[in-house]
């Protein structure tokens, strides 16, 4: 490795804890942004823009002459956090009380720094175009993505890439998916409205919690009985509130949860048999609701040619043995999906865990953490796409 090499990826470790320490939620990130602005307005070579409050562009145009039409790339990297209090055995935890990046978002920005510097550096070598997205809102629908692709982000690009890191696969690997990579996700709140009374009568009011436990358990049969089971998607009940007294039936119960779907079809027929489900058992019992959603994101659907690209790219970094299939979808949301159904595009998990951690803690985990060495293989790998596209 170079002394170069060495000072980015020193310089990306830096970044990257400076971002955890940091740590700003979903539409808020004001400093983690003009962090991201400050960085990439020094590099030499780049056009730096806000095209939202919270979000930067870097354009990084090449300065090699082609005689073919130059092609136009974009690499996203989100940069918010989540409402979580911090549990890892790291010295650099976070310092905002009840905020954490549990996701590793503050990794995908360092490693998409350093890849702007590190091209930056080479922009005589590549003809055609970068634009650096540092995305706002992740986390939180309808996200920042959809607002990106509004503000016209994306157009004109030819191929869009993402990395997401994943403390399942060890550091060194890769996880790559053509077609559908993650699921829609849509969540659902829903109130049954009841008659209270002493909990001596029951006969004498309608009881919120009964009909509450029935919508739940009945919103199971979904997967099971009404969907085909190969396209089935996931249905969780995630809360349920009711009551305060333990001699009193309350006058309302609250439930709630979420849908994972990665077919169109069967996540509009899902959301139709929950609010038939809840309409039908509410009224046998004489009861009322109120059912509220809120749509999240599409699927991430993968381009085949952009994947290719990809997957030539990985092989030559991390070794084929360490390019690893993924044989299903998985059902975490993510809102690339609209820069996806925009521009062909790819998105990959890049492993980044080690053996000593022990256990690997998932995704929005309190004690989430990952190797820092794999920050390294994030910039290269974005590196190496651009080289390949744009040389």
């Amino acid at each position: 490795m170079t002394t170069k090499q060495m000072t980015i990826k020193d310089e990306v470790i830096t970044w990257r804890r400076h971002l955890h320490e940091n740590p700003e939620l979903s539409f808020q990130e004001v400093q983690t942004s003009e962090y991201v602005y400050n960085l990439l307005k020094d590099l030499s070579g780049f056009q730096v823009t806000r095209p939202t409050k919270t979000s930067v562009l870097g354009v990084l145009k090449g300065g090699k002459q082609s005689s073919e039409k130059p092609l136009t790339i974009a690499f996203r990297a989100d940069m918010d956090a989540l409402p979580i209090q911090e549990e890892a055995d790291i010295e650099f935890r976070s310092k905002n009380p009840g905020v954490m990046h549990a996701c590793g978002h503050d990794a995908h920005t360092a490693m998409l720094l350093g890849a702007a510097k590190t091209l930056s550096e080479k922009r005589e070598e590549i003809s055609g175009e970068i634009r650096f997205i540092f995305q706002h809102a992740e986390e939180m629908p309808p996200g920042g993505a959809i607002e990106l692709v509004e503000k016209g982000v994306v157009d004109g690009v030819d191929y869009a890439f993402a990395l997401h890191v994943t403390p399942y696969e060890r550091s060194g690997s890769i996880c790559m998916r053509e077609g559908v990579l993650c699921a829609s996700n849509d969540d659902f709140e829903i109130k049954v409205i009841g008659f209270g009374g002493h909990a001596s009568t029951p006969e004498l009011t309608v009881d919120p919690i009964a009909v509450g436990v029935e919508i739940a358990s009945n919103l199971q049969h979904i997967v099971s009985r009404k969907l085909p089971a190969l396209h089935s998607p996931v249905i969780s009940i995630t809360q349920f509130h009711g009551g305060s007294a333990l001699n009193i039936i309350p006058e309302t119960a609250e439930l709630g949860g979420t849908i994972r779907a990665i077919d169109p079809a069967i996540r509009r027929k899902a959301k139709n048999f929950v609010n038939q489900i809840v309409k039908g058992i509410t009224e046998a019992h004489g009861a009322h609701y109120e059912i509220v959603w809120h749509e999240g994101y599409e699927s991430v659907v993968n381009d085949e040619e952009a994947v290719r690209i990809t997957r030539d790219v990985a092989e030559g970094l991390f070794g084929k043995e360490n390019v690893i299939h993924v044989e299903e979808p998985l059902f975490g949301g993510e809102d690339f999906s609209a820069i996806a159904r925009n521009v062909p595009s790819s998105m990959q998990f890049i492993g980044v865990h080690r053996e000593d951690f022990g256990e690997a803690y998932p995704l929005h985990h309190p004690k989430f953490k990952i190797d820092e060495a794999a920050l390294q293989y994030g910039v290269d790998y974005f590196v190496g796409i651009a080289q390949k596209i744009l040389e």
